[in-house]
């Protein structure tokens, strides 16, 4: 797998859904994964999720773990060789993560 896109979620179900919509279309002809993390929401964002993107993996926290764990958890469950950190109000056009790939496949030592 090329790219996990990992999404850490509280309370922000509107924002979600439109950013999962994008990374949707941005991912269509690459082989990657998209993980949502939901840090114990008490709005309805798990069940759009799992509602409307059947292909999201989904973890379920049991308690706001906080930023950085939550994030942790979902790269522990990464596969692909790239990883993206992403928040959830944000909106990627189509063509971000090919252009993203194809310039680091261009580098040697690429970190950020």
């Amino acid at each position: 797998m090329k790219l996990s896109v990992i999404i850490l979620n509280y309370n922000v179900r509107y924002f979600l859904e439109l950013c999962l919509k994008s990374v949707q279309a941005a991912i269509l002809n690459i082989d990657a994964e998209i993980i949502v993390v939901d840090n114990n929401s008490e709005d309805d964002s798990c069940s759009i999720v799992k509602a409307l993107f059947p292909t999201v993996k989904l973890i379920k926290n049991k308690e706001n773990s906080g930023f950085s764990k939550g994030n942790n958890i979902g790269v522990s469950q990464a596969r692909g060789e790239y990883i993206c950190i992403l928040n959830p109000d944000t909106v990627v056009v189509e063509n971000t993560f090919i252009e993203l790939l194809d310039f680091a496949e261009t580098k040697e030592k690429l970190g950020i």
